[in-house]
């Protein structure tokens, strides 16, 4: 179907931060997939957990134990807040799992009444039905016929107005503690504090989709960790399996009290082939010195993106996100601007609100850094000449 506004890139093979075409030329890659190959292309831990584990079993069912999903879950649950951990394929299922979750919650409670999921503008929750609903773009949700009911729509950053939207039927509040698509807006840890606070006081549930700014990306293992404000539910994804197709939605005890036999389930879901790709992954994540190197890289990379703005302002107008989840919004159309650094061989994504982001693979070098900068300059003075050739 067309769906994807394709770029006219195709690549053979990838190492490390490169990625390379059939014809052998080299692409600095700041996009990682989307925040997906958080460890680089090839990882070698990696591609010896799918080889080895490809020739024992793929795919048996959840009808049987899987130990490799009860090693992950070990991984995680002693990693987070949370207790328990329901395996999917994608963010978007992780994402449908948390909404279920809340919602069974208070219905296990005697409160079925409890069924409205609060979402923000900005937000990004993947493109099932119920996800595009709970970001509620108008991009993403016409033609798609009326909102279903128990989505409510808040404005990002306005806590006064939440608190108004919180009531009798609400069940939890989703955000994403860094938007990705959303143009890199992040919420202040005081912010994040007072939500939990919210959801306290009046027994909502708190979710948060990690799926993007998850697993490393802002320094931290989660983004939550930075205000010490724990969720009830989270959905993550993307560099759960540095590639492979994995996600996962982890909760609580007690927000996860009405998950019981038959509430909700996966076919491929955890499969083994995937739970040793997302072991060999998170076992990479988990090292402190991981952590302590994305945040100096995300230092460096703050540093001269500052110093870029300040030479650019007719191109450059803010720098946006946490750790190496980084937006610039633009003077100029961020689709341009995709291209100019395409022209110099970098990869980033778009975003909302006229911004593009850059996404490394966690394990970039600041020497490699230092070419990407170089790159965005001269994507800068692109921009820059066509807009006066343009005036």
């Amino acid at each position: 179907m067309g769906v994807y506004q394709r770029a006219p890139l195709a690549f053979e093979r990838g190492e490390g931060v490169r990625l390379y075409t059939e014809d052998g030329q080299e692409y600095l890659d700041c996009m990682a997939g989307i925040a997906v190959t958080a460890l680089g292309h090839s990882h070698p831990k990696l591609v010896q957990a799918v080889k080895d584990q490809a020739e024992k079993l793929w795919h048996t069912s959840n009808i049987f134990r899987i130990p490799g999903q009860e090693q992950l879950a070990t991984m995680l649950t002693d990693a987070t807040f949370a207790d328990v951990v329901f395996f999917t394929n994608s963010g978007a299922e992780a994402i449908e799992c948390a909404i279920k979750t809340a919602r069974k919650h208070h219905w296990a409670k005697g409160q079925p009444e409890r069924i409205d999921i609060i979402g923000f503008d900005g937000s990004f929750h993947g493109r099932t039905i119920a996800a595009i609903f709970a970001a509620n773009n108008p991009s993403y949700v016409e033609g798609f016929g009326p909102p279903p009911p128990g989505f409510v729509g808040a404005k990002f950053g306005d806590l006064d107005a939440l608190k108004e939207l919180v009531g009798p039927t609400t069940a939890a509040i989703l955000l994403e503690p860094v938007q990705g698509e959303g143009g890199a807006r992040s919420w202040t840890e005081a912010q994040l504090q007072a939500i939990r606070r919210l959801c306290d006081e009046t027994g909502t549930l708190l979710i948060y989709d990690e799926i993007q700014c998850g697993l490393g990306r802002t320094g931290k293992l989660f983004a939550y960790e930075w205000a010490d404000a724990p969720p009830d539910i989270m959905a993550v994804a993307k560099a759960l399996g540095g590639g492979f197709p994995v996600g996962a939605c982890l909760a609580t005890a007690d927000a996860a009290r009405g998950m019981t036999p038959g509430s909700h389930g996966s076919t491929y879901g955890g499969n083994p082939l995937a739970m040793a790709v997302g072991v060999a992954s998170l076992e990479e994540l988990l090292k402190p010195e991981l952590m302590a190197h994305v945040r100096e890289v995300a230092g460096y990379f703050n540093q001269q993106l500052t110093g870029l703005k300040d030479r650019f302002p007719d191109v450059v107008l803010d720098i946006r996100g946490k750790g190496l989840l980084i937006g610039l919004k633009l003077a100029t159309p961020n689709r341009e601007f995709m291209q100019h650094a395409r022209d110099e061989h970098l990869l980033i994504a778009g975003g909302g609100d006229n911004c593009v982001r850059l996404l490394p693979p966690l394990v970039i070098t600041q020497e490699d850094a230092r070419d990407a900068i170089a790159r965005l300059e001269r994507a800068c003075e692109a921009a820059r000449a066509k807009a006066k050739a343009a005036a």
